[in-house]
């Protein structure tokens, strides 16, 4: 699988985290359903060769997804049929980043998947057109940002709670909600009042989902690290806390999800960047 981060341009770096491009081809005969549990990161999609298809907690059916995809925070995991020829473009926001955008409250987003077209209209599609025609990896991430500069002019004002948000994340979910709500110059009603607003739940489910994710993502990158001390590392110190945690977001315990990343082709988080 060939992975390419970039850092986004200059102009778009306040609510844009990164743009990732990535294309796999799938060996006959290699499994490919893969998991995908939560992260704490909004996305926009874009699947420029075949599509994808997405079965949904609770689901059975696996449902096509639309080239373009606006993708808000998930609370538990989806499972993914990638095809064959997996080629893709990832935009992932800082936090309040894809509120800035869009204008709305991120409470709509939660669990959900949205065409972009619906969003955006015609000119995704447009847009769509323009990455089949890129041949490279760096002409995929131009088309991106053109695309997004453009979409900048209108961004709502950024507030100290983005700020404060995203340095809970760098402490991957592991301060204080007080502090954090501080740094916002907040009381702690505005804080969770606006944080379900700008991402979609209260901050102690998202310090939460930000901590779980920098454990499975350790995993997906580490896979021999026991879980003992990926617990320990990401702030874990009870061992059925942690456990509890990944039934919640991943659906199983530890144990189950490392014994599943052992027979998965691709490693979908591994070098995820928050």
């Amino acid at each position: 699988m060939q992975v390419q981060f970039y850092t986004p341009h200059i102009l778009l770096q306040e609510f844009v985290n990164c743009i990732m491009v990535v294309h796999a081809e799938m060996k006959p005969g290699e499994v490919s359903v893969i998991a995908y549990p939560p992260t704490p990161q909004c996305s926009l999609f874009f699947y420029i060769n075949d599509p994808l298809r997405v079965q949904k907690k609770g689901e059975t059916d696996f449902v096509s997804q639309p080239r373009s995809v606006v993708v808000g925070l998930q609370t538990s995991r989806v499972v993914l049929d990638v095809s064959k020829s997996h080629k893709a473009v990832r935009v992932g926001f800082h936090p309040g980043g894809l509120h800035r955008l869009l204008g709305f409250s991120m409470v709509e987003m939660i669990d959900g998947s949205y065409d972009a077209a619906d969003i955006f209209g015609k000119e995704i599609l447009e847009l769509d057109n323009r990455l089949q025609e890129a041949d490279t990896f760096d002409a995929i991430k131009a088309v991106i940002e053109q695309f997004l500069l453009r979409k900048a002019d209108g961004l709502k004002r950024a507030l100290p709670f983005d700020k404060a948000m995203l340095e809970l994340l760098r402490f991957n979910g592991n301060l204080p909600i007080e502090q954090v709500a501080s740094l916002a110059c907040l009381s702690l009603r505005q804080f969770e009042r606006l944080s379900i607003e700008r991402i979609g739940m209260t901050p102690k489910v998202y310090a939460r989902l930000a901590r779980f994710s920098k454990a499975y993502r350790l995993r997906e990158k580490f896979p021999r690290l026991s879980w003992t001390r990926i617990a320990h590392e990401c702030g874990y110190f009870d061992q059925m806390h942690f456990i509890r945690e990944f039934k919640a977001f991943a659906g199983f315990t530890p144990g189950v999800i490392g014994k599943e990343l052992e027979g998965t082709p691709l490693r979908m988080q591994a070098d995820m960047r928050l």
